[in-house]
Order: C-alpha cells, then structure tokens, then sequence
C-alpha cells in the first residue's frame, strides 16, 4: 500500500468517528466527553487534510480554487508504482 493510500485511509477512519460522533451528539447533546472527542477528531481531521494536500494536491476539485487542476495530475493508470 502506498503512503498516498494509507494517508487516506486514516483520514477516512477519523472522518468517520467525527461523523459518528457528531451523530451521536444529536441525542445526547449533553454528553461533554463526546463533544471533547469530537473536537478532538475534527482538529486530527484538519491536521490530516493539510498533510495529505501538501504531499499529494487537493482532495476535491475546489481546493485549490481551480475546478480542473486536479486534472494536470497523473491518472492511476500512469502511475509508475502498480
């Protein structure tokens, strides 16, 4: 797996808790240990966006504030690695 891939995957997973918990704190709203972890998980989310688009480029098409240089990219199919 690459550093690329395993960059996403672990951005993906902490997306994915924040999201959990941001869910669970719709009906427990009163839960202050959940909206710790939630902060918690949304600034390591931050953290690992920035990381992941100063090495590999914008993760959507608007942010970089051009909709296509995501394009200029290699497609996976040119790729030297696979």
């Amino acid at each position: 797996m690459s550093e690329r891939e395993k960059l996403l995957r672990k951005l993906s997973a902490v997306e994915f808790a924040a999201h959990e918990l941001h869910v669970y704190l719709d009906t427990h709203p009163n839960d202050k240990s959940a909206g710790a972890a939630v902060r918690k998980y949304d600034e390591q989310c931050r953290k690992l966006q920035i990381e992941y688009q100063s090495k590999f480029g914008p993760l959507t098409p608007s942010e970089d504030g051009s909709r296509w240089a995501w394009i200029a990219d290699p497609w996976p199919w040119n790729n030297e690695e696979g």
